[in-house]
Parts: C-alpha cells; sequence; structure tokens
C-alpha cells in the first residue's frame, strides 16, 4: 500500500506541474505522456521521487536507443525535477551537462525544392483524389509558410483570408497568434483544393481546411505513417550527420531558405532576425539563430561576412 501512495502522490505532482504549465500558454503533449509514463516506471521500481539513476534508466529506453532521444526525454524530466525540488526536497535535478555528448541537437534534413516536387508528386499519386488533394496541399502549404505540421492541421477554412492574402495561425505552440502573408501562387493552390474539396466532400464533419478521405481533421497519429510512406516513393532518405526526414523538417528547410536568401540578397541578417522570429511563432530568439548553423552553406556566408567585416584571423 505505501508503494501504491507514493506512486499516486508522484502521479499528482505531475499532474500539478502540468497543469500550471499549461495555465501560462504550454501545451506539453508530448513531455504530458513522457512523465506520465516515467512515473509509472518510477512506480515500477519502488522509487517515491525523480533521482538520477531512475531519471537516466527511464530515459535510456528502449536499450540501444539514440543518444540525442535520450537526452531529449531526460530534459523533459529535469524541467519536472525543478518543480518537484519546490515540495520536495529529496527530488534530485539532473545536471544538464549529465549526457553532454547526447545533448546536441541533431541536423535537421533540408528539404531541396526538388524534394518537395518529388514530395508532392508522390501525394498526388495517392489513389483516393481527396487525399491525394490533402496531402499534396499540406506538404506545399508547410513548405512555402513554415508552418508547424499540427498549425497546418488545426488550420479551419475561415482562418484563410483570401481578399487580404493572408492567414491566421490560431493558438500556436505558446498559445498565440500570428498573421501569415501568402504568395499569390499559394493562395491559388490553396484556392484550388478549396473548390476540390467541396466538390468531393461538400459536408465535411470539421470546420478544418485540409481534411482526411472521411471529411475529418487530419492528425499525427494518421499524417506520419503517410508521410514516411511519401518518402519513400520519392526517394528521399537520411543523408548523414542530418537526421532521418521528418515532416517537421518542412518548416526547418523555409526557415535556412529565407536566410540564404537574405545573404545572398545582401540583406542585414541581424536586423531582420526578430522579422522572421515573430513569422515562425518562437518566443525566444534563439530559437530562431539555431538555424544558423543548421546548413553549411549558411556557416560558410556567415564566416566570409565576419572576414570581410574584420579581416581574417592571424
Amino acid at each position: 500500500m505505501a508503494g501504491a501512495a507514493a506512486m499516486t502522490a508522484l502521479q499528482d505532482h505531475v499532474h500539478d506541474y502540468l497543469q500550471i504549465r499549461r495555465s501560462v500558454g504550454f501545451k506539453l503533449v508530448a513531455a504530458g505522456r513522457l512523465l506520465r509514463d516515467f512515473a509509472a516506471y518510477a512506480d515500477r521500481a519502488a522509487v517515491t521521487t525523480v533521482t538520477i539513476d531512475t531519471a537516466l534508466g527511464w530515459a535510456s529506453l528502449p536499450v540501444g536507443t539514440n543518444p540525442v532521444w535520450i537526452s531529449q526525454r531526460l530534459s523533459v524530466v529535469r524541467q519536472f525535477a525543478r518543480y518537484l525540488k519546490t515540495v520536495d526536497i529529496d527530488a534530485d535535478v539532473p545536471a544538464t551537462n549529465l549526457l553532454r555528448a547526447g545533448s546536441q541537437r541533431a541536423t535537421p534534413y533540408l528539404y531541396s525544392a526538388d524534394d518537395v516536387a518529388a514530395l508532392m508528386a508522390a501525394a498526388r499519386a495517392i489513389r483516393n483524389p481527396l487525399r491525394a488533394a490533402t496531402f499534396a496541399t499540406m506538404i506545399g502549404l508547410l513548405a512555402c509558410t513554415g508552418m508547424r505540421g499540427g498549425e497546418a492541421m488545426r488550420l479551419d477554412r475561415g482562418e484563410i483570408d483570401w481578399s487580404q492574402h493572408q492567414l491566421i495561425v490560431r493558438d500556436s505552440k505558446f498559445g498565440k497568434s500570428r498573421l501569415l502573408p501568402l504568395q499569390p501562387s499559394t493562395l491559388d493552390a490553396l484556392a484550388a483544393y478549396d473548390a476540390l474539396r467541396t466538390k468531393l466532400c461538400p459536408t465535411p464533419q470539421t470546420a478544418s481546411f485540409l481534411v482526411s478521405s472521411t471529411g475529418t481533421r487530419l492528425s499525427h497519429p494518421t499524417v506520419q505513417p503517410t508521410f514516411r510512406q511519401l518518402l519513400a516513393q520519392a526517394g528521399i532518405t537520411a543523408c548523414p550527420p542530418r537526421r532521418r526526414p521528418r515532416i517537421h523538417d518542412l518548416r526547418h528547410s523555409f526557415a535556412v531558405r529565407t536566410l540564404l536568401g537574405w545573404y545572398h540578397d545582401g540583406e542585414d541578417v541581424q536586423a531582420r532576425m526578430p522579422s522572421l522570429s515573430t513569422y515562425l511563432g518562437h518566443v525566444d530568439p534563439a530559437a530562431t539563430y539555431w538555424y544558423l548553423t543548421a546548413a553549411p552553406e549558411l556557416m560558410a556566408i556567415a564566416a566570409a561576412r565576419l572576414e570581410a567585416a574584420f579581416g581574417s584571423p592571424a
């Protein structure tokens, strides 16, 4: 009984922690799932609080997993442990350098224009015409706006302003909304999808702009497997040291492509970075500056500018 009571207390702490952070705008969908799993793991080990050994043991599951994945899981526990320490003096807070060798952020896969075209072509080859149009449109929308996948899935028909050539992203990652201007070609593609969807699915079950073949809103569990199939059909595979291509990397690719364009146009990139942060919905500008390290070409251009401004190192 004592073990069950202790587990209930730890679960309660997880619940309180998630509730507090969500009340200030954090969604913590994945973190919530991971922390509940960690609490169950601790209960099976008869551990009543966060300990270094328990955190490392859980973060390292399954055996042989990627060091980056271990670091990400440990980071979730670390954030929770900082909160728990305020109410449980026995809680350990894993050090940030505990897994320094595996904590570096993985380099994203950067889709080229040809990659995006190949993905959209593979999507259009899907047998169901509505599903084919939905996936082709979603891929194009993510590639040309840098939206998060979840933001595109939550986009409602009424959130596209056709007359003003823009769309509104509501309830983004940190509970904030933002306007995204659209190029005429993008708007034309969205209008073509809108007309086709209305023809093929005149009475959808959702207000969502992008719909499934049954007229429902898209979700990650249904989108991810199809996207992996499209990657295979398009012949897009992992290219070390970059990670396995993901749908989220369309967003990374947009950011890097934008920065490269600014550099090539001679723009003051540092002055324009805040606008890119706002456009992408980043709360912390550091999240946007990270893209400067995501592509070798960007690093080379930045280094060349520094050398031109201050001279080569002695």
